[in-house]
């Protein structure tokens, strides 16, 4: 009784424990994030089964619940509005009580209704996983001790603190704190660290917030995503089919009517990174002004939105300073007007970007006339491939 039937040592209850963990974490980022706040995936019936039983059993989390108030927080990052931002709230207490915060936006009025739209809503879903979520802990609670004994309290309480701990503080946490950026977002989203295991690949937190929409998180070499490799190998299986992933700017895309539009804006994000190594940084470097303004370059290619008033000013003592970088400044700000116009039809985007870098092309900076050469000839490009 007091070993359970498994009569496990201590040793093998604590990895038993981080097993059983490990699983909830791969339900949180493949089924929960991916598939059904994203639609980056779609998964097989089997599977997604499997994921709202374990889900109910070991975090007592409905789906829509969470899917709800995780869509919002990328509808409203970083704002008062946001469920859970270390911004708003402070670290500690996302880091601390991140279920608490969830739990709190999931009462709101409203926000279950309007984020949690296409989550699952059968006969389960009303009659059980939703009237009873509570009720899953002591099912999982039971079978712990019943298999480990006393052991089992420490298995079961390892669960128990494990995601609210690495999933909803961490991430949510420590990924909008800390951290490196391979995109400048709008928000403080930061990948925690390159490899991607102990929270199934959330720690690539940037590249998620960049390309929301995508079921890979991993963009550089050196990077890697658990979560990826789990649904890469349910696919090979004929259990998960891949809807979206991070695309390539220069890579083969098939072209609708408005391809162009759809190419060159959801890319948008790799676009200005790309504008910003290859044009802003090489005259920044040559006009060696980095000991005058050590946060200038920061400040350059930082998302233009999300400049404060403070550093609009030192921004703009910089670029009055330095001519070719306020010329290089000002047609990233152009570019960046192009991108985000809504409802724009093929022939006007066409246009605006040609314009673009007719003008760049006789700017005299030779930085920025290449990167209009590269760019006149990627949108050439797809105008061909579109009226082929």
């Amino acid at each position: 009784m007091w070993y359970g039937f498994l009569d496990a040592s201590l040793s093998c209850a604590i990895w038993s424990a981080l097993a059983l963990t490990h699983i909830t974490i791969i339900g949180v980022t493949v089924f929960l994030h991916r598939c059904q706040a994203h639609r980056a995936l779609d998964l097989h019936a089997s599977v997604s089964h499997f994921f709202r039983f374990w889900m109910w059993i070991t975090t007592g989390m409905t789906t829509k619940n969470w899917v709800a108030v995780h869509r919002k927080h990328h509808a409203k990052s970083e704002t008062q509005e946001d469920p859970h931002s270390p911004m708003i709230y402070g670290l500690n207490q996302v880091l601390f009580n991140g279920v608490g915060l969830y739990r709190k936006e999931a009462k709101k009025p409203g926000v279950i209704e309007k984020y949690g739209h296409g989550t699952p809503d059968d006969w389960l879903e009303r009659n059980v996983y939703t009237p009873y979520h509570r009720y899953g802990f002591l099912i999982m609670f039971t079978v712990d001790v019943m298999l480990f004994g006393v052991l089992g309290l420490l298995v079961w309480a390892i669960q128990m603190l494990w995601i609210p701990f690495f999933a909803a503080g961490v991430i949510n946490g420590v990924g909008h704190y800390f951290g490196y950026r391979n995109f400048e977002v709008s928000d403080n989203a930061r990948n925690i660290v390159p490899v991607g295991i102990l929270i199934g690949g959330e720690e690539l937190h940037n590249n998620h917030h960049a390309y929301g929409a995508s079921a890979k998180l991993s963009v550089k070499w050196y990077e890697f995503d658990y979560g990826w490799f789990i649904i890469k190998n349910l696919s090979r299986l004929g259990l998960a089919t891949v809807k979206r992933t991070i695309p390539d700017l220069e890579g083969p895309k098939e072209c609708t009517k408005n391809g162009l539009v759809e190419h060159v804006l959801y890319n948008k994000i790799q676009l200005f990174e790309r504008y910003c190594s290859r044009v802003i940084k090489p005259v920044f470097k040559a006009n060696k002004i980095k000991s005058y303004f050590p946060r200038a370059k920061g400040l350059l290619i930082k998302e233009i939105s999300s400049i404060t008033i403070s550093d609009t000013r030192l921004l703009n003592d910089l670029l009055d300073r330095c001519e070719n970088l306020k010329v290089v400044y000002e047609f990233r700000k152009k570019l960046e007007e192009i991108c985000k116009r809504k409802k724009c039809s093929f022939d006007e985007i066409y246009e605006s970007l040609s314009e673009w870098c007719i003008t760049a092309k006789a700017s005299g900076i030779d930085d920025l006339e290449v990167f209009a050469l590269w760019l006149e000839d990627l949108i050439s490009s797809k105008q061909q491939a579109i009226t082929s």
